[in-house]
């Protein structure tokens, strides 16, 4: 059975990165007691990602990259936020461990939209932010195998996502 849309992959795979100094620089490892098992077309991950596997059957090996701007797209420095320290406040106290420099943070924005925000900066009045996704501006090298190619279920189709092996149970 082909990759196409609706239907669920498994899947393991290598991503890397090209550092400063133009070295390949290791990422990611999903391996086969764990893969990667989602909907096609229903993933979330970037188009070009799908567009790449498209077409491969269990058992098929791959290996592209794909650019910065077909990924997580180019670094946005208006993604780089100061805000007030004290909006970081549980229980009306600021929890210090919480804000060290180089901690994600889920937030949610203005609108309700969830993000990943890395910290930068912690000074006594502001946490300055980026939310920019960590692989913004980078060109993504994916190597890896197709284990599995299922059609998806009525229930999986609904709801978005892969149900038993790999993925939500509920």
């Amino acid at each position: 059975m082909q990759i196409s849309n609706a239907k669920v992959v498994s899947l393991t795979y290598e991503l890397t990165v090209t550092d400063k100094n133009g070295e390949k620089e290791l990422v990611e490892t999903v391996e086969q007691d764990e893969p990667m098992v989602f909907i096609h077309g229903m993933s979330g991950l970037p188009e070009a990602f799908e567009d790449n596997i498209a077409g491969l059957q269990e058992g098929d090996s791959f290996e592209f990259a794909v650019p910065a701007e077909e990924g997580y797209g180019e670094y946005d420095h208006d993604a780089v936020v100061a805000l007030p320290k004290e909006i970081f406040k549980v229980d009306g106290e600021v929890v210090d461990e919480m804000l060290e420099v180089g901690n994600f943070l889920p937030m949610t924005d203005d609108r309700g939209n969830r993000l990943q925000g890395k910290i930068l900066e912690v000074t006594d009045e502001i946490v300055r932010m980026d939310f920019n996704h960590p692989l913004a501006d980078k060109e993504m090298f994916f190597k890896g195998t197709i284990l599995k190619v299922r059609e998806a279920t009525v229930s999986e189709l609904e709801h978005g996502h892969v149900h038993g092996d790999g993925g939500v149970h509920h």
